[in-house]
């Protein structure tokens, strides 16, 4: 299969100056590529030109009237963030700093949306933020997408407690006792980076109690996998219930040291929990807007924007109650209803990565999805090293779109550079895949792709 590439470059950058990464321009149909652009582990080749077949022949795409910019999974890496929105062309950069950007005519017209997982891992959640309020400012429009670790980090801090448990404590504070030990290590960067920032000059720990005080308060009880059990009867399968209780064990039997490893002891993570509450919860907090704009998912056109997936349920609440309905329900339950939220159908779509302990999406859930007028689904959440990706589940179209952008993950998965990628959902009826891990843009239209899957699928079934 040998696609044509484009005679000229199909996007323009601007301040590309200011880059230490070198992004794509020619395009290439999305097909070339094999399994670094079609995911294996999805429907297989034959299902996949089926489910295109189906949506091009009874004409299912509804494109959105606005360009649409995708980011996903930046994980505190406002470079990569930077780099990113040059990619999209929806900014030109004037500086080194990440925040030294304006917006272009093409970014003054588009819907600049932010996937989820902007928390953890690093190196600077607080200078990410900060970048996505700066986008904010400058006029853009921007969605920003709930992911597994801004929930996991907002339950986390948010249940511990400004003074000591109690065992006949409401029954909210109850169930929320083990969320912040299962952020587990990837939450200490950010507890390095807010003690540094604001609090490891002067006498920051006086108030602080004791580490074996502050042990109580960070920990959950000796008692808590006997109610984490009891509670989750009729919400988790079995299988899932030992799976969470087992990962709770083990975070929290080297949590302390592995704080310790980064120069924290319990007392300054117990300040620095404090603090985070401070910046992100407080209505006067330099952070509070974050959580207050974080919705569950975003839709355009017939595009379903998500962190991860879906599963039957939600598919089935997508079909009855529509985008707003769910959106309503996610920011109740998110500080309403922890537990069953958590470990929830809302939940399971910013987290999900279909499997067993994950909730089923089935051929019924497809179905759904397809009612409710849905032709793709865009998200993140499993990453690639080349990349987005194009795959199939049960014949419901998804675009993976975590292309590993985030420092940390690019060293400990061995992947050389800076990261940058932005998935680019075009009103005239095609798809970008723009990342600096490949070579050309991926370019999506509905009926070229079909043909050169149709053309190439032995090679693909060979690569993939």
């Amino acid at each position: 299969m040998t696609p044509q590439r484009s005679k000229k470059p199909v996007l323009e950058y601007h301040g590309k100056s200011w880059l230490k990464v070198n992004l794509p321009r020619e395009g290439l149909d999305w097909s070339h590529g094999g399994g670094h652009s079609i995911a294996a582990d999805g429907d297989d080749i034959d299902t996949l030109v089926a489910a295109l077949s189906h949506l091009n022949d009874q004409k299912k795409w509804r494109w959105p009237k606005r360009r649409h910019f995708f980011f996903s999974d930046l994980h505190g890496d406002a470079e990569a963030f930077a780099t990113s929105l040059v990619g999209s062309g929806g900014v030109k950069k004037t500086g080194k700093k990440p925040t030294d950007f304006i917006l272009t005519q093409r970014g003054k017209n588009a819907v600049f949306v932010i996937g989820g997982d902007c928390f953890d891992k690093g190196p600077s959640v607080l200078k990410l933020l900060r970048t996505i309020l700066h986008l904010i400012e400058v006029g853009a429009r921007v969605r920003v997408l709930a992911g597994n670790h801004d929930v996991r980090v907002l339950l986390g801090m948010a249940g511990v407690k400004s003074g000591p448990r109690s065992g006949a404590g409401p029954h909210q504070m109850v169930e929320m006792e083990h969320f912040f030990i299962r952020t587990g290590q990837k939450i200490i960067p950010l507890i390095r980076e807010i003690w540094d920032e604001y609090l490891k000059n002067g006498d920051k720990l006086k108030g602080i109690p004791g580490r074996k005080e502050c042990r109580k308060r960070l920990y959950p009880s000796d008692t808590w996998s006997e109610s984490f059990s009891k509670r989750a009867e009729g919400l988790l399968r079995p299988l899932q219930v030992r799976h969470e209780v087992s990962r709770i064990v083990k975070k929290q039997d080297r949590f302390e040291k592995l704080c310790a490893a980064q120069g924290l002891t319990l007392r300054h993570v117990y300040a620095a929990v404090q603090k985070w509450q401070q910046l992100f919860m407080a209505p006067s907090g330099e952070f509070c807007w974050f959580y207050k704009r974080l919705r569950w998912g975003y839709r355009a056109g017939s595009f379903l924007f998500v962190h991860a997936g879906l599963d039957d349920t939600i598919a089935k609440r997508l079909r009855v109650g529509g985008m707003k309905k769910l959106n309503d329900e996610f920011r109740q339950a998110l500080h309403d209803r922890p537990f069953g939220f958590y470990y929830g159908a809302l939940c399971n779509a910013v987290r999900t990565k279909y499997r067993n302990v994950d909730l089923p999406f089935s051929t019924k859930g497809a179905r759904f999805v397809r009612q409710a007028g849905i032709s793709a689904v865009i998200h993140g959440h499993r990453n690639s090293h080349h990349g987005q990706r194009l795959a199939g589940r049960c014949s419901v179209l998804n675009f993976e779109c975590d292309a590993s952008l985030d420092s940390h993950t690019r060293t400990r998965e061995r992947v050389r550079g800076r990261g940058a990628a932005v998935t680019i959902i075009e009103p005239g009826g095609r798809i970008f895949g723009v990342s600096g891990d490949y070579p050309y843009v991926k370019v999506f239209e509905p009926d070229a792709t079909l043909a050169e899957l149709k053309k190439g699928r032995k090679q693909l079934r060979q690569k993939s």
